[in-house]
């Protein structure tokens, strides 16, 4: 039987699955359909001659809760809380992307405030109820919502987090008057403090359920008509994976879960080639990703931001995009001056080499013209270069620049564009480049990533024998997890190891619970973390602590791995300083599965010396060798200007790069540093 895994992005869905019977591997990409995502889901499944009835597990990463969020494309939702907080999500914590920009904009709020509603209640701080729940009130606006064609209602009072009794009463009553809605309740999404990322959140699970409800439901359906019988698993933000029901109800996780599975992939990486820092980098038609990998594990962030001033408060990967892609979008701004995105011609209408209509130069335009690109991509799709030439002429001439020179030009504002993903990732973690090996994924992903490393400083590349369909590799070899947390407001001087046990053992309880329910099969890993901080603070770091029962001289040692963990992330520490628990986590996770067998096979080489074409590097053009991924014998060497072409993906290599295969049959690429290849 098949195990499968299934990355749908933004322009292309990608698969990657084996067969645990003999060992048999194959992937496959195919154009994304946004009309209905699962049309080239099962394209892909068509090209890769599986069939569903011989699928045992699926893993499924999407953009499409993302994508949802982003372009504020789901149904009417409303938001109902406390009275004097109906403006909270849209006044945010009035931070500013830009300080001294007069003209800038916040970004539009996730519900306008017509759908935004305040009903009189309090809770304390401590719990206790100070004014109660207006019923009368209440139930008036059920009706009117009801009568207002919303599909999903937030219920988020302030304080809720410490006693939900008021929300719960809301939501009753919502499901009395309005059964057909859609609910979330804050205390129940996340019940942590700070109101703004609750409410954010809350309303990020409400506006996501009917369209997640839809998507997998149908989905699903669709697998069972064609014979799956297998099981259905979905990829997390967090870079683990649950059952689609579960994800059905939880749809705030799916954010960024394409994305999860190719650092999942880095993950595997680093523990196969003994890697301990990597930087994953994604590069696809539509985005570019960057994230850390430490130690075989993902960082994690509580504080992921959807917009700017938009939080998240859902445990998730520390994954930072920017709009740059294959099919980013070069144009003029007012000034003049030559930017490369963030708007994609995605799939549809697609680059001007596609020939579907698209008449903006994008970044694959720009490789093709430059040589870098294979017109065929290997037989899946005839591009065609005839009207790029008068296409980067007319854009050149406005700009004083031939049609070679924009070209590198757009390539190399590209590349900026992706360092700065990198430096955002790397630099708000305390993290130096020069520690890291940049794994490069995406089908344009290895086109880039020697300039790109060059630009940061980055000594060492690792293209992975699978990097084309990424992220649908790393959904095989993904765990499932769950995240648990708890408010736990208490200075470390005063707390008692008591409390602090039996908090711990609630959470892994739960968490065992959430596990046991997936069906989920082998030993149960569990971590602990606590938010921390100095007295006085207003931001946490994530501190590991330890398992088994903690006494008084544990909780000393926790707070010397705060300690630790702030000079690490924030690079100062103050052991003089007094500090506090702000919340509680857990972690379980259980293996997916047995991992599929990395190394791919070696295709036999032909006699005849490889293809040359000319490739345009720094301003000339140089006759350059065209090499197959697949007939590259481990230890081979090859050194720059080359090209390496493999099924899903292309990996340019400029002049001073050199680069080997190893027994993994990854290209493992060493990258000199500013003058060194001129000397």
């Amino acid at each position: 039987m098949w195990r499968v895994g299934i990355d749908v992005g933004g322009t292309f869905t990608d698969l990657y699955a084996y067969r645990d019977t003999d060992g048999k591997a194959v992937s496959a990409k195919s154009p994304t359909t946004p009309e209905d995502r699962t049309l080239g889901v099962f394209e892909a499944l068509r090209q890769a001659a599986i069939e569903p009835s011989e699928i045992d597990l699926l893993v499924h990463g999407s953009t499409t809760a993302t994508n949802a969020l982003v372009e504020r494309s789901y149904p009417p939702t409303a938001l109902i809380t406390t009275e004097g907080f109906r403006d909270t999500i849209e006044i945010g914590r009035q931070h500013r992307p830009a300080l001294y920009d007069p003209y800038q904009r916040k970004p539009e709020p996730l519900i306008p405030r017509r759908l935004r509603f305040a009903v009189e209640e309090r809770m304390g701080t401590d719990g206790t109820a100070i004014r109660p729940l207006d019923e009368a009130a209440a139930h008036d606006l059920a009706r009117s919502i009801a009568e207002s064609g919303v599909a999903a209602v937030a219920v988020a009072f302030i304080n809720a987090y410490r006693n939900p009794a008021h929300e719960e009463r809301m939501c009753a009553i919502l499901q009395a008057e309005c059964p057909a809605l859609h609910i979330a309740a804050s205390a129940d999404t996340r019940a942590k403090h700070r109101e703004l990322g609750r409410f954010v959140t809350t309303v990020i699970r409400a506006a996501l359920l009917p369209i997640m409800h839809d998507y997998l439901r149908r989905f699903e359906a669709d697998l069972k008509a064609r014979g799956f019988a297998g099981s259905l698993l979905i990829l997390k933000g967090n870079g683990g994976m649950m059952p689609s029901d579960l994800a059905r109800e939880r749809p705030e996780e799916l954010i960024e879960s394409g994305p999860a599975g190719g650092v999942a992939y880095a993950r595997f990486l680093s523990q196969q080639l003994a890697a301990p820092r990597i930087i994953h980098t994604d590069m696809g038609g539509t985005t570019f990703d960057a994230s850390i990998v430490e130690q075989g594990a993902g960082l994690i962030t509580h504080d992921y931001h959807l917009d700017w001033d938009v939080p998240v408060i859902v445990p998730m990967l520390d994954i930072r995009s920017v709009g740059a892609g294959g099919g980013s979008i070069a144009w003029l701004d007012d000034g003049g001056s030559l930017r490369v995105g963030p708007k994609s011609a995605g799939a549809l209408p697609g680059p001007i080499c596609y020939a579907r209509g698209g008449a903006d130069i994008t970044v694959t335009d720009a490789n093709l013209l430059l040589g870098r690109l294979e017109p065929t991509l290997g037989g899946k799709m005839a591009l065609d270069p005839a009207p790029l030439t008068e296409a980067f002429e007319e854009l050149g001439q406005r700009i004083g620049l031939d049609a070679l020179a924009l070209a590198e030009g757009i390539i190399a504002i590209t590349c900026e564009n992706m360092a700065r993903a990198i430096k955002m990732v790397l630099i708000d973690r305390g993290r130096d480049p020069r520690d890291f090996v940049m794994a490069s994924f995406g089908g344009a992903g290895p086109m880039h990533a020697c300039f790109i490393a060059r630009a940061m400083g980055i000594p060492r590349i690792v293209v992975p024998a699978h990097a084309g369909v990424a992220s649908a590799f790393g959904a095989t070899v993904t765990d499932i997890r769950h995240d648990i947390e708890t408010f736990f407001y208490h200075p470390s001087d005063e707390v008692s190891p008591e409390a602090l046990n039996a908090a711990y053992g609630d959470l892994e309880r739960r968490a065992r619970a959430l596990i046991a329910g997936d069906g989920a099969a082998g030993e149960v890993s569990i971590e602990r973390t606590a938010e921390m901080r100095y007295v006085g603070q207003n931001y946490e770091v994530m501190t590991a602590i330890p398992g088994g029962a903690i006494d008084r001289t544990g909780l000393d040692a926790i707070v010397t791995a705060f300690h630790g963990a702030h000079q690490r992330e924030r690079g100062v520490c103050e052991p003089a300083s007094a500090t506090m628990f702000v919340g509680l986590g857990v972690t379980a996770s259980v293996p997916g599965g047995p991992a599929p067998e990395y190394a791919a096979a070696v295709m036999e080489r032909t006699e005849s010396a490889a293809p040359r074409r000319p490739v345009y590097f720094d301003g000339a053009w140089h006759d350059t060798p065209v090499l197959q991924a697949e007939q590259l014998p481990p230890d081979e060497t090859v050194s720059g200007p080359a090209i390496v072409e493999a099924p899903h993906s292309c990996c340019v290599l400029p002049p001073g790069t050199v680069a080997r295969c190893d027994a993994q049959r990854n290209l493992v690429i060493e990258i000199a540093a500013p003058g060194e290849e001129e000397s």
